[in-house]
C-alpha cells in the first residue's frame, strides 16, 4: 500500500478537551463564542469512564468536553500528567476498515479494535491509535445514518445556550507544538499519508547581533490533500532554544501538545466586537503593525481590502494574503491560563480566521502572533 493513499478522511469530526472544572470552559463556549451544548454523556457512560462529558456544536464545529469523576479515566491520567488541553482529535471516514488497514500496514499503533453501535438512524464505527503528538490520540469514525452524537452520549431534546451567532463553520486547522517536529512530520507523512503544505522560519525582530535576545520558529503545515484537513506544527528554532515561546509552551503543558485551533468565521469583526463585548481576551497586537499595514499589503500583492485600517487596529485582528484579493484575516483569543487566571487551565487557546480567497497561513501573521506570545509570557514572568 502506498504511503501517500488516503485514509479517506473527510473532515475533522470533533476535538475532545480533557479538564478540571467543566463550567468554566462551558462559560467560555456558550457565553462568549455561543456554541450550543447539545448533549452529555449518560450515567452509565459516566460510571465506566470515570468522567462526565458535554458535547458542543456549531456549524460543522463539534467540541467534547470532559472532566474527571473519580480516579481511573482517560480525563483523569491525561490530567494527572498536563493541564487541561486536548486530548484526542477525531476525524470522519469513509470506510473504517479500509482506514483501518491503511494504517495498521503503514505502523500505526490502535489502542482498541473497531467498535460498533447502531441506532434507530443507523450505525457508527470507530477505534483510536496513539500519535506522536505526546499524550494526544486520535480517533477515526464512520457513520452510516447514525442519529446519535456518540454512543453514551445522549442529545439534548433541544440545543441549550448558544445559537452561534458568530456564524462559526468548521474548524480550519490544528496546531501542535514539537521541541522536535521531524519525527511527527514523518510520522503524518508515512502513518496518515498526509503531504507538505506550507513551511516557514523566522526570527523575531529583537534577535541581536551579540546573540543576547529574541527567539525563533520553524513552521511545516501538514495536510490530507482528500479532504482538506490541515495540521500546523512547530518547533525553536536556535538561538535561544528555551526562550522560544514553543519550548515554554512544551514547559507549560509538560510536554508535546495541541497549542491552539482555528474557528472559521463568515464575518470576523462583528465576531470579534461581540466577544470582546462578552468580555472575551485577546492577544494583543502592536500598533507597529498597523503602521506598516498598508505597505506590507502593496509588498505581498494584495491590491485591496474590504475592511477599514483603523477597523481593523480598533479590534486588533491581522490581515494577511498572497495576491490580488486573496486575503484572509485572523485573531488570537488569549491562552485558557490567561482566560481563567489558573496555569491548571493550560497554554490552548482558539484562533478566529476568516479566508476572503487566500488559503494559506500568513507568514507575516505567523511573525505578529509568535511576537504577541512571547510578549505575554514576558509580562507574566514579571508578575
Amino acid at each position: 500500500m502506498s504511503p501517500t493513499e488516503p485514509l479517506g478522511i473527510t473532515g475533522f469530526d470533533s476535538l475532545h478537551f480533557y479538564v478540571h472544572d467543566l463550567e468554566r470552559f462551558r462559560r467560555l463556549l456558550v457565553d462568549e463564542l455561543d456554541l450550543a451544548e447539545v448533549g452529555e454523556s449518560d450515567p452509565d457512560l459516566v460510571a465506566r469512564g470515570h468522567q462526565r462529558s458535554v458535547v458542543f456544536e456549531a456549524g460543522k464545529v463539534r467540541l467534547m468536553v470532559s472532566e474527571p469523576v473519580g480516579e481511573g479515566g482517560r480525563a483523569w491520567r491525561f490530567l494527572r500528567k498536563h493541564p487541561e488541553g486536548v486530548g484526542t482529535i477525531a476525524f470522519e471516514v469513509e470506510d473504517i476498515e479500509r482506514c483501518w488497514r491503511l494504517l495498521v500496514a503503514r505502523g500505526g499503533t490502535p489502542i482498541d479494535d473497531i467498535q460498533r453501535f447502531t441506532d434507530e438512524g443507523g450505525s457508527i464505527a470507530s477505534f483510536s491509535i496513539t500519535t506522536a503528538f505526546g499524550d494526544t490520540t486520535m480517533r477515526f469514525f464512520e457513520r452510516k445514518g447514525y442519529a446519535g452524537l456518540y454512543p453514551g452520549v445522549l442529545r439534548h431534546p433541544e440545543p441549550r445556550g448558544g445559537s452561534n451567532r458568530w456564524g462559526f463553520t468548521e474548524i480550519d486547522h490544528v496546531t501542535s507544538n514539537f521541541e522536535t517536529m521531524k519525527p511527527a512530520l514523518l510520522w503524518m507523512e508515512h502513518v496518515l499519508g498526509f503531504r507538505q503544505y506550507w513551511d516557514v522560519e523566522f526570527h523575531t525582530a529583537d534577535v541581536s547581533i551579540d546573540q543576547t535576545t529574541g527567539s525563533g520558529l520553524r513552521s511545516v503545515v501538514m495536510w490530507d490533500p482528500h479532504s482538506g484537513v490541515k495540521f500546523a506544527n512547530n518547533e525553536p528554532w536556535r538561538p535561544f532554544f528555551k526562550k522560544s515561546q514553543i519550548n515554554v509552551f512544551a514547559e507549560q503543558h509538560r510536554g508535546d501538545g495541541v497549542q491552539h485551533a482555528a474557528l472559521v468565521t463568515g464575518d470576523i469583526l462583528a465576531c470579534v466586537r461581540g466577544l470582546r463585548g462578552r468580555g472575551a481576551r485577546f492577544m494583543p497586537t502592536p500598533g507597529a503593525y498597523y503602521d506598516m499595514l498598508p505597505e506590507r499589503l502593496r509588498t505581498i500583492g494584495v491590491d485591496t481590502i474590504d475592511e477599514e485600517i483603523d477597523t481593523l487596529r480598533e479590534l486588533e485582528v491581522l490581515v494577511d494574503g498572497a495576491q490580488h484579493h486573496a486575503y484572509m484575516l485572523q485573531i488570537f483569543l488569549q491562552e485558557n491560563a490567561v482566560q481563567f487566571s489558573d496555569p491548571e487551565a493550560g497554554p490552548f487557546f482558539f484562533e478566529l480566521i476568516q479566508r476572503k480567497g487566500d488559503r494559506g497561513f500568513g507568514a507575516g501573521n505567523f511573525r505578529a502572533l509568535f511576537e504577541s506570545i512571547e510578549r505575554q509570557q514576558t509580562s507574566d514572568r514579571r508578575l
